[in-house]
């Protein structure tokens, strides 16, 4: 009776008429029994033609069943987007900079709590629309590891280690921590080998070896596997031949049988048509969806697999096979209760004062401040906030572009750079400001009203840099030449004269804030200016966050995730995914900023490196050292430790790299020991064949505040720590 009770309560609130509600269950319907049981017992009742559409991203409703439309469509790359008002966190390549996945862990939980709030919001009105569901294609782990991507901005940078490890972060705190409910569902995004060029990326061919395969390409997104994300995303591209939605070897072999992958396989927009339109390895949308339901996509996002019944019909595919892939995606839309009772969720109570609310702000201000990095400081900053008379300038110093990046959500308070410099000085002081620039284009007007006004002014903020108007994905950077690609390193030339103007005959304190994704040629800038802050797109809080920063409220303490080139003259050809010159890694020549570098108001040391006198094979090691600040003021710094191993001839062996970090916080005179452990697979190589490897030959550790090179050094850095670890 119990049970008949609870059932019918069930079939009420998901709509069905009372009379329904006195039959037997549904065994789909009752969430009493396993999911495998009820997802069973829902295929068996679905056409062809339904099975079909329920494989689609914007599967239809079957009101016979009372199955509402989903949309399985939905973005949360730095908070819930395109959606409506949600709290805007710095871009992904921000997050990157703070090399903390404490912080990348609080941040997403708080991205989830907001989207079961919205969603819930939504629902109770009866709006099941794109962007309102509880799938999230995000995080995008691909490697940054070429600056010319405009999409490089959405990921944590050039690093595997650090990729790993903010992405695991992000995908606990967007699932959370039920074991019996998803919060919300993560996606790991785009399996693999995916960075560009966006112009080519629906015909064009990745080509890696099976060394940057499993030491640069695959590692994060084995880490995220590992941790249970519910969703992988194939890419457009092809890879070594093969579409990536269509790629054997990625799809089966190694993410289904090599790694164990229980979640489901979704398609990037649109790239099952390019199998017949780009790739051209099909000729028909049917064989197209035949070729990806065979290789393991579960899900289509986009317009091919409605052709599925067509398949089958035409023996290309079985309706077994579909039932088989279906039942697989079935699972994640259970696991998040939506084919259950309003209540049966804990999260199901999240109600729309979490969105944007005080605490949220608060972590967003948190997240912008340790994301930025201080470039350069010849010891004009900290500013003092109560100087006579300030000035602000520069393209981006009141645009709201320059906070946001891409795949973003939007806020009635989001606080511009300019808002936030302005909050952030005395009532007793002046501040004035200009735009003085264009972003890209030299000022149709030629007078000059802002160089004066500078050399009169106690400090002069400039903001330059890019924004999403010139980098970003395909169609959304419109005044991208090249797709939203970057293939011209430098700033708009506008924004250097300008610049130039600025510091002619002018001896006041020239600050530069530099807005953007992705590294940029800033040599000029450093030059000219006696501060250097790389803001990137800081999101909501990000002119407050900079205030902060400049006038000594925190002291900076983000890291760069990705190196600056001088030139891309001393990189690879953009097309070329093969790791050697790339990367810190790989990286022969002097940077203009390296991997790991940024500088900050306190001043930290590095001493007393503790290593074992050998190491024995597939042992673990551990790693310590001291480190301390000198200087006089409260600071936070990122503590990394670096490999080097020993070169061998003919053997392609990193000459850098990271394999552990760790964000301490000390006081000006106290000291902390940093503790790591270095396991075996940690200190392996990996060989040509892609095969892991113990090191045979004495490595290098290195224990330090930046990556340990000679330039890291000139600009600023402290020496590391370092030693030698023999092996047997």
């Amino acid at each position: 009776m119990k049970k008949r009770l609870l059932v019918s309560g069930l079939l009420a609130c998901l709509g069905l008429p009372t009379v329904q509600a006195q039959q037997a269950p549904a065994a789909y319907l009752d969430p009493r029994q396993p999911i495998n049981v009820r997802v069973r017992d829902l295929i068996s009742r679905l056409t062809l033609e339904e099975k079909a559409d329920q494989m689609m991203y914007n599967s239809k409703a079957i009101e016979r069943l009372n199955i509402p439309a989903y949309n399985w469509w939905n973005e949360a790359l730095h908070g819930v987007g395109r959606a409506g008002a949600a709290t805007v966190f710095p871009q992904a390549i921000g997050l990157g900079a703070t090399f903390d996945d404490d912080l990348a862990l609080r941040v997403s939980t708080a991205i989830s709590d907001e989207a079961r709030a919205m969603y819930n919001a939504a629902v109770a009105k009866g709006y099941r629309q794109q962007y309102s569901g509880l799938t999230f294609w995000t995080p995008n782990i691909n490697i940054f590891r070429d600056p010319r991507w405009g999409r490089g901005q959405e990921t944590y940078g050039e690093d595997p280690t650090l990729t790993g490890r903010l992405g695991v972060a992000f995908v606990k705190g967007l699932q959370g921590p039920d074991p019996q409910h998803l919060k919300v569902a993560a996606c790991a995004k785009h399996f693999a080998v995916h960075s560009g060029p966006e112009k080519l990326r629906h015909e064009f061919n990745a080509v890696a070896s099976p060394q940057d395969l499993q030491e640069t390409y695959l590692p994060a997104f084995k880490q995220l596997v590992d941790a249970n994300v519910e969703a992988v995303m194939c890419a457009y591209n092809a890879t070594n031949g093969e579409p990536c939605c269509g790629n054997q070897y990625l799809l089966q072999d190694v993410l289904r049988k090599q790694w164990g992958f229980k979640g489901h396989i979704v398609s990037d927009c649109w790239a099952l048509v390019d199998f017949y339109k780009g790739h051209n390895v099909v000729k028909t949308p049917a064989e197209a969806a035949a070729l990806a339901l065979e290789r393991g996509v579960n899900l289509n996002c986009g317009s091919v697999y409605p052709s599925l019944p067509e398949a089958v019909q035409k023996g290309l595919t079985t309706e077994a096979k579909m039932d088989s892939s279906l039942a697989i995606l079935l699972r994640t839309k259970f696991k998040l209760g939506l084919f259950d009772a309003p209540g049966s969720s804990p999260y199901d109570k999240l109600s729309a004062d979490v969105i944007n609310s005080p605490q949220h702000r608060a972590l967003a201000r948190e997240a912008a401040q340790k994301s930025i990095v201080l470039l350069k400081n010849n010891g004009v900053l900290p500013l003092r906030k109560d100087l006579a008379k300030y000035f602000v300038t520069g393209p981006n110093a009141a645009n709201l572009d320059a906070l946001l990046g891409n795949y973003y959500g939007v806020n009635p308070e989001m606080k511009t750079i300019l808002e936030g410099l302005v909050a952030g000085v005395s009532p007793a002081s002046q501040m004035q400001y200009r735009p003085g620039a264009l972003l890209d284009r030299p000022n149709q007007n030629g007078v000059d009203w802002v160089s004066g006004t500078a050399r009169t002014s106690d400090a002069t903020f400039v903001v330059l840099g890019i924004n999403g108007l010139l980098e970003g994905e395909e169609g959304e950077s419109i005044a991208s030449p090249s797709f939203g690609d970057r293939l011209d390193y430098n700033l708009p030339q506008n924004q250097i004269d300008f610049l130039r103007g600025l510091r002619k005959n002018n001896t006041q304190p020239l600050v530069a804030i530099i807005t953007g994704g992705s590294p940029m040629n800033l040599a000029e800038v450093h030059e000219l200016c006696d501060a250097v802050v790389l803001a990137w797109y800081p999101g909501e809080e990000g002119g407050n966050a900079i205030a902060d920063i400049v006038f000594g409220k925190v002291s900076p303490s983000g890291k760069l995730p990705i190196t600056f080139p001088k030139s891309l003259d001393q990189l690879p050809a953009y097309e070329s995914y093969g790791m050697l010159g790339r990367t810190y890694r790989y990286m022969n020549a002097e940077p203009m900023y390296p991997f790991g570098y940024g500088l900050s108001y306190a001043k930290f040391e590095y001493s007393g490196l503790k290593l074992p006198k050998r190491v024995a094979k597939n042992k673990p090691v551990e790693v310590e050292a001291t480190v301390r600040n000198t200087g006089k003021m409260a600071g936070e710094e990122v503590v990394q430790l670096y490999l080097t191993h020993t070169p061998r001839q003919g053997q392609q062996i990193p000459r850098y790299a990271l394999k552990n970090f760790r964000r301490v916080q000390l006081q000006p005179g106290a000291s902390t020991t940093v503790k790591f452990t270095l396991t075996p697979a940690q200190l392996a190589l990996i060989d040509a064949q892609g095969r892991s490897v113990a090191p045979t030959a004495p490595v290098t550790i290195a224990v330090g505040g930046a990556l340990p090179s000679a330039r890291s050094q000139t600009l600023g850095a402290s020496p590391p720590a370092t030693g030698t670890l023999a092996v047997r």
